[in-house]
């Protein structure tokens, strides 16, 4: 198992690449889609995602600007002149894929914009490409100060908006300036399967002659529906699920346990989640995973620091080296700290959490109770 670190592409400079390095990271995940862009849905001094307004986080990218070989290869530079890896790139930009996603016009158009995206990523020696087949994204989630010591982390507090996705929207972002009045057609659970098989049984062929391996990411939050539309992977054996569509060793896994111990089928003391840990990592089918807890499952659950959750990290970390499992770890994101540099201080209590508990595990110390 490796450390990581997930930065966003405006944090892609000296200073974040450093901290990174110091909190004792190896590897480097990137969200390439910056939603802090275009000053519509401005980021904060914290470091964290902007919560957005009535359209979410802001506008999509430039449908025709496809991330090139030599934009991959100078980010790859950048990061390894600190003596890093860049392991995966997070999520496409919904101006890529909109149509493929909403079954539109264009999709037969965007399938072969993705399939060069994905033989760049693998040109550029990039391992993984993690995505989310979404429609209304990540949308609906609350802040307050739930997390220990009255850190202010996220979650949804028994509100869930239901308010309906507007026409030209995708994934929470506009595609283009015209959005609305109208709102996006109704879709059965059954037609977005039907979307996502196609979409792995077109991509999937073309990301292993790149030596890419695709990484599901649940749903978040994990409800059947947002904004009226279904969602794709709401409980663990979703994920099996999807695996089962095309089985494949570049159909994997983006492993969130923060959205799986979301869940409501997580079991009794989320023992479905370690179960699916246990299956899953024995598969081979994890990419890499995001190391966060939260407390309860939706619609009432809070995110907390990684030690004071739900899931016992420890354990998880036992199962995946038990069988091992070789990917990257990331703390994705943390409740922020009371100090000058909230969101810092939160990633390096996660990271030095689990840097020490990893390398304790590498000593062959035991870190929890057998289960």
């Amino acid at each position: 198992m490796h450390l990581g670190f997930g930065l966003y592409r405006h944090q892609l400079d000296d200073d974040h690449l450093r901290f990174a390095k110091q909190c004792g990271a190896t590897h480097v995940v990137v969200h390439l889609v910056d939603y802090f862009r275009q000053g519509e849905a401005s980021g904060n001094a914290k470091g964290d995602q902007p919560t957005g307004g009535q359209y979410g986080w802001g506008r999509a990218g430039d449908p025709e600007n496809l991330w090139t070989l030599h934009e991959l290869s100078a980010i790859r530079r950048k990061i390894e002149s600190h003596g890093l890896k860049w392991h995966a790139i997070e999520n496409f930009d919904p101006a890529h894929w909109g149509d493929i996603l909403l079954d539109g016009p264009q999709r037969a158009t965007q399938i072969e914009k993705i399939k060069t995206i994905i033989r760049n990523i693998g040109a550029a020696g990039i391992p993984v490409m993690g995505y989310n087949f979404s429609l209304a994204g990540v949308y609906g989630r609350q802040k307050g100060k739930w997390a220990r010591g009255d850190a202010e982390s996220v979650g949804l507090d028994g509100y869930i908006d239901e308010s309906p996705m507007f026409d030209g929207m995708v994934w929470n972002m506009r595609l283009r300036n015209d959005v609305g009045p109208a709102t996006v057609a109704p879709v059965s659970s059954t037609e977005l399967w039907r979307r996502a098989e196609n979409f792995l049984k077109e991509i999937v062929p073309v990301a292993a002659e790149a030596n890419v391996r695709l990484a599901a990411h649940p749903d978040d939050p994990p409800l059947p529906t947002v904004r009226g539309l279904p969602r794709l992977i709401h409980q663990p054996e979703m994920f099996d699920r999807l695996l089962n569509l095309l089985p494949h060793h570049n159909n994997s896994l983006e492993y969130c346990l923060g959205t799986l111990t979301e869940m409501t089928e997580r079991g009794e003391n989320c023992s479905e989640i370690y179960k699916a840990v246990d299956r899953h990592s024995k598969r081979g089918a994890i990419a890499y995973v995001h190391f966060r807890n939260v407390r309860d499952t939706v619609p009432n659950y809070k995110e907390t620091f990684i030690d004071e959750g739900d899931l016992d990290m420890a354990r998880v970390l036992t199962i995946l080296h038990r069988n091992k499992f070789d990917g990257v770890l990331i703390p994705d994101h943390t409740p922020l700290m009371s100090c000058a540099a909230p969101w810092h201080a939160g990633m390096a209590f996660a990271m030095g959490y689990m840097k020490s508990l990893m390398d304790r595990l590498n000593k062959g110390l035991k870190i929890c109770v057998e289960e």
